[in-house]
């Protein structure tokens, strides 16, 4: 069959259209997205680290009480790993938790961190080598669980396209209980979640399967919140310590370099008010001290957190009549 040059030119303009719109179509098959790739800032991470460090250290201008504190019960109260051939007992998810928990409060710095989940095991080696475990009190006993955990899967899909996105949640609640009294005198949780997402199109693009690692990290932002926000708690109560020797030289006082103490601090010396017990709520009551001395910081000794103290000058004031274990010695008072 013959074509005129209109049957031509008519021919044309519908073909040539749908020609460079296969073409494109095509080509765009061909082409794959790259990947994201993270990258790091031109400050090293370790070197990010180390300047924040350096200036927590020179930014302190109150000493840090670092209390005393051991982990009791940490459990996973989820169904997520859970079978009927595990007890009580055996519980992984609780102990991977109880491990994140001690590095974290460890590795923050505020806290004197005390193990007891496997004393047992320190106790055994004490046996074996003949030395007694030296067992030392501590202020409060953390107890808490996994409250929430789990993973979803969130899928979208068109009609060149399709993505997937993989989110991981993990929850954690956390009291501090007195020792002494048993009373639970703060309560916190913590959350985190983390995600990874993957996408293609016409079937060319990034493919992952099962991400483990998403739920270690859940539950360690989860735990990071909860400590932060235990930190604050304790960081707002009153720092105190005690007298360990004084002559007519200079005061030696417990905690150093450590807990934020240096050369120059003015510190008040009170004697221990009186104990009472309350009617209304039958707990023992201490009224206030009175201050009789206020001394000023010379230096820091010791090389570790248990053993560090300073020496101390009278400022103003007498010790003399005073009985050394009924006082403390707490932050100046401003006026």
């Amino acid at each position: 069959m013959a074509f005129s040059n209109d049957n031509v030119s008519v021919y044309a303009r519908f073909t040539l259209p749908a020609l460079v719109t296969s073409v494109s179509i095509f080509s765009g098959c061909a082409v794959q997205t790259p990947a994201i790739t993270q990258k790091e800032a031109p400050t090293s991470i370790a070197a990010q680290k180390n300047a924040q460090e350096l200036n927590a250290a020179t930014s302190i201008s109150s000493p840090i009480l670092k209390r005393k504190i051991a982990l009791g019960r940490i459990t996973n109260e989820t169904s997520y790993g859970k079978s009927l051939l595990r007890d009580q007992h055996d519980d992984p998810l609780g102990k991977q938790v109880t491990d994140l928990l001690s590095k974290s409060l460890t590795e923050s710095g505020n806290y004197l961190v005390f193990e007891r989940p496997d004393i047992g095991r320190l106790q055994d080696e004490g046996n074996l080598t003949g030395n007694k475990l030296n067992l030392i009190g501590v202020d409060a006993l953390i107890i808490g669980s996994l409250t929430e955990f789990g993973r979803k899967t969130i899928g979208e899909s068109g009609f060149a396209s399709s993505s997937k996105r993989q989110v991981a949640f993990a929850k954690v609640d956390l009291r501090v209980v007195d020792s002494k009294t048993g009373r639970v005198f703060f309560a916190t949780s913590g959350a985190g979640e983390t995600s990874t997402e993957t996408s293609s199109t016409f079937g060319f693009g990034s493919h992952a399967g099962y991400d483990g690692t998403l739920n270690d990290a859940a539950i360690r932002q989860a735990i990071t919140s909860a400590v932060s926000k235990l930190t604050s708690e304790m960081n707002a109560r009153p720092w105190q310590t005690f007298i360990l020797k004084y002559d007519a030289n200079q005061i030696f006082i417990g905690g150093g370099k450590s807990q934020g103490i240096r050369p120059g601090m003015v510190f008040d010396v009170e004697t221990q008010g009186e104990k009472i017990k309350s009617p209304q709520t039958g707990a023992e009551i201490t009224l206030p001290g009175q201050i009789v001395a206020r001394i000023r910081v010379n230096s820091n000794f010791g090389d570790d957190e248990l053993n560090e103290g300073s020496t101390a000058t009278l400022i103003n004031g007498t010790l003399d009549q005073q009985k050394i274990d009924q006082l403390v010695v707490r932050q100046e008072r401003k006026n």
